[in-house]
Parts: structure tokens; C-alpha cells; sequence
């Protein structure tokens, strides 16, 4: 059993992560962070999984730094949120520039200050295509770097990077992860609007394996 920081953005693949963490017999230790996203309300979803499985959970307040990220529209509200799939050159609109540098960045810091030995996210194969900071070589190139960058040593562990999100959905559902108590879509409003990249994808994930989608669209 190793201790261990859960990046917990509050959609299904982190929630996936913490409860595949949680089964692999690990203390989990979880941090999301506020950087200004647009879909803000993802936060609360991560603090009702945390409770619900009594792992502590820590919001980095990181909106001061909203307007370096430039124009996007995750962290900006200028650009509206592109509909269709992920696979479509519009979803680059939804590229928050160093993302997941900053978002790791903060929670191996927070990994070392609670002497942990690795941190974990749920970065998967179907994203690597649109977004950079997904990608294998990026990530090896953090974790070489979170060895390097405290007198312990701290991993990155990336257990789905070679999964899509369908099977992370299945492994999910394997576990019991409530995904009715999560949050994927991009547009942050009362319901998911079943719309956006992120919908879609979470739409296709269910249904690639035949799984009932507890979620509630507004379309």
C-alpha cells in the first residue's frame, strides 16, 4: 500500500482513478483545482466523491491566474463551447494552454508536502489526439521531473493511459463508482447538455459497452 495524491477533477475518469486507487489498497489523499474553468461546478462533484469514499480532499484556489490561459473556452467565456466530437478541429477551441503541467505541478507539490510517493491522474488514450498534455510523452517527461524535484522521489502514476474511455467507463462500473455524482460537461450549466465534446465522448464511453448512462441531459 503506497500513499498517494488523486488529481479529482469531479468527472469520470478521476472519479474512475480514485476509486481504481482506493481498490489497489493505496491511502488516497485527493486535490482538484479552481482555475477560472467555466464548468466551475465540476468542484462540488469532486468534493461529494472524496466524502463519499472519507478520502481527504483539497481545492487549489488558482483563479487569480485565469487570464494567462488566454482564449479558450474552458477558461474563458468569450468562446462559446464547441458541440460535436472530440475527434472534430473545433475541440482545440477547448485546449487550456499548459494545463496539466500547472494542475500536476500543484499536486506534486502538495504529494511532497505530505510525503507521498507518487501522484495519479486519469489521462487516457482518446485525448491524446487534442490535447498535448495528455500524451505519453508528456507524461514520462513530468514523471522524470517529479523525480527530480524533492529530496523523496515522487511518480506519476497514469494507470488509464492506454485506455479509452469506454473501458475506463467499464472498469468504473466494475467498481461502483456513482457516476450519476459526477460532472463531464463543458458548459457548466443546470444539467449536462449532452452537446459539447465532453458529453458526446461521455455518451460513447457508456455506450461502447452496452452501459446504462445514469446521466441526466438537457437535450
Amino acid at each position: 500500500m503506497a500513499k498517494v495524491v488523486a488529481v479529482v477533477s469531479g468527472g469520470m475518469d478521476s472519479a474512475t482513478l480514485l476509486y481504481h486507487m482506493l481498490d489497489a489498497g493505496h491511502e488516497c489523499w485527493a486535490i482538484s483545482v479552481d482555475y477560472g474553468q467555466r464548468h466551475v461546478k465540476e468542484l462540488d462533484y469532486a468534493r461529494q466523491l472524496c466524502e463519499g469514499v472519507g478520502v481527504p480532499h483539497q481545492v487549489a484556489d488558482l483563479s487569480a491566474i485565469n487570464p494567462i490561459f488566454g482564449n479558450n473556452s474552458l477558461s474563458g467565456r468569450e468562446i462559446e463551447v464547441p458541440e460535436g466530437h472530440y475527434a472534430e478541429e473545433s475541440m482545440k477551441q477547448t485546449v487550456v494552454p499548459n494545463r496539466n503541467m500547472i494542475l500536476l505541478s500543484v499536486a506534486i507539490a502538495w504529494a511532497a508536502s505530505n510525503k507521498c510517493v507518487a501522484v495519479a491522474y486519469g489521462a487516457h488514450s482518446g485525448d491524446h489526439a487534442i490535447y498535448p498534455d495528455c500524451r505519453p510523452e508528456f507524461a514520462e517527461a513530468m514523471d522524470a521531473a517529479a523525480r527530480l524535484c524533492d529530496w523523496n522521489p515522487i511518480e506519476l502514476w497514469r494507470p488509464f493511459v492506454h485506455m479509452d474511455k469506454g473501458e475506463i467507463a467499464k472498469r468504473g462500473v466494475e467498481l461502483g463508482v456513482p457516476y450519476e455524482k459526477t460532472w463531464t460537461c463543458y458548459k457548466g450549466l443546470e444539467r449536462h447538455c449532452g452537446k459539447c465534446g465532453a458529453c458526446v465522448e461521455r455518451k460513447e464511453a457508456f455506450a461502447a459497452n452496452d452501459l446504462i448512462d445514469p446521466t441526466e441531459y438537457a437535450e
